[in-house]
């Protein structure tokens, strides 16, 4: 990363001792990054912290924001560091900018600019305890920092404006503002609605959320994504809107939804795609419903199943439902299934099939490709780790293990 160099007016032993921290921060674990994600995020809007994507590229964001620095140090203790204009920050001022926030948002970004001071600080205290050095390395990083910070969100902030010249001159402006206004409940009447989007609504139609782990000026992977769900749901084409550089709003029309097995083996070799698929409904408001149910969906995938790539409401209606309060739904899930919690996840995931299978031993043995003495074996098996038995607790044991399931995965 450029910086202008200041290696003159640093001594020897503070330009080390700024090496050393600088090595420090560089090597600190994610898991560290947690208080500056939590902070940052939290002096966000909601349009960006409720969003996965959106808070996603906050992190990144972050994290890169201090390794830039923390790199530059280690090369130039003490430097100004020179922001460098990368994808990251690209997309933050796209999504921004799209979203319709204005550039008073960035300001949230000083709040994790007093955590990482907080944790630098301690780092410092740490290589010294000679007041004169300390005092040398603190001042001259204080300033490296807030200067860094300062131009970047300049820098970002003179993006956010050719981003908003840009889309004055195209339809993504007219389009998201459009679907913005149906998902939030305006009085948008439905045929001048479908004749700016180019989409009827006076149909029915399936919402869904695609996004990757990371954002890219390049959204292949996601039209790909978006065609694979036309595909599966037997459509012509998707209705997309560009809801930020790692995101996708779908709408796909037809009778029924997709079939979520063959889209997740169309999606097999797009790498980092996932899919949050809503129920299929009627009209505006089901264009409206069916959007915000993907958008449970997603957020459930993100929160607690992050290794499943595709996912529809009607299957986690009920996990969403339980899990939006994470304490309370892991005293549910102990206190429900007792030691069958911890037991092997063949036991769990027998009694899961066998309960879907509405308690039909010969039918979760064939949805479990096994034989059905094996699932009275198990069953057998069950009944002496629940806390309850099974006949008297059955609709809470199968909401507990639908949790178990999808924390699990």
């Amino acid at each position: 990363m450029p910086a202008t160099s200041t290696a003159s007016v640093v001594s020897p032993r503070v330009a080390e001792l700024i090496r050393n921290g600088a090595e420090i921060v560089l090597a600190l674990p994610e898991e560290i990054y947690a208080e500056l994600d939590r902070v940052a995020l939290a002096a966000m809007p909601h349009e960006i912290s409720d969003d996965p994507g959106l808070a996603a590229g906050i992190r990144r964001t972050n994290h890169g924001f201090v390794r830039a620095w923390a790199e530059a140090n280690l090369h130039d203790p003490g430097a100004e560091v020179t922001p460098t204009l990368g994808p990251e920050m690209l997309a933050i001022a796209r999504d921004l900018v799209r979203r319709g926030l204005d550039d008073s948002t960035l300001e949230a970004f000083r709040a994790g600019q007093n955590i990482v001071w907080r944790r630098w600080m301690g780092i410092a205290f740490a290589l010294t305890d000679d007041p004169g050095e300390l005092a040398e390395l603190l001042d001259l990083t204080a300033a490296s920092i807030f200067a860094f910070v300062d131009r970047t969100l300049a820098v970002i902030s003179e993006q956010m404006q050719r981003e908003r010249d840009e889309l004055k001159r195209g339809t993504h402006a007219m389009r998201f503002e459009t679907v913005s206004l149906i998902i939030d409940g305006a009085p948008i009447a439905r045929d001048r609605a479908s004749g700016q989007l180019g989409y009827e609504l006076a149909q029915r139609h399936t919402g869904a959320i695609i996004w990757a782990e990371q954002a890219s000026e390049d959204h292949s992977l996601l039209d790909r994504a978006a065609e694979a769900l036309a595909h599966a749901s037997r459509a012509r084409r998707p209705f997309t809107v560009v809801a930020s550089a790692a995101t996708l709003w779908v709408w796909v029309p037809g009778a029924r939804g997709p079939d979520l097995d063959k889209l997740e083996r169309l999606i097999a070799e797009l790498p980092g795609v996932r899919i949050a698929v809503g129920p299929t409904h009627d009209g505006i408001d089901g264009f409206r419903a069916s959007h915000l149910a993907a958008i449970a969906t997603q957020r459930l995938m993100v929160r607690v199943a992050s290794e499943v790539r595709v996912a529809g409401y009607d299957a986690v209606e009920i996990v969403a439902l339980v899990t939006a309060d994470e304490s309370r739904a892991a005293e549910f899930v102990t206190r429900t299934l007792g030691e069958l919690e911890a037991a092997p996840a063949a036991l769990r995931d027998t009694l899961r099939i066998y309960l879907r299978m509405q308690s039909n031993a010969t039918r979760a043995a064939e949805a479990l490709f096994t034989h059905r003495n094996t699932v009275l074996t198990r069953l057998g098996r069950v009944q002496q780790l629940l806390p309850r038995p099974l006949e008297e607790n059955s609709l809470a044991v199968a909401v507990a293990l639908e949790v178990v399931h999808w924390r699990g995965q």
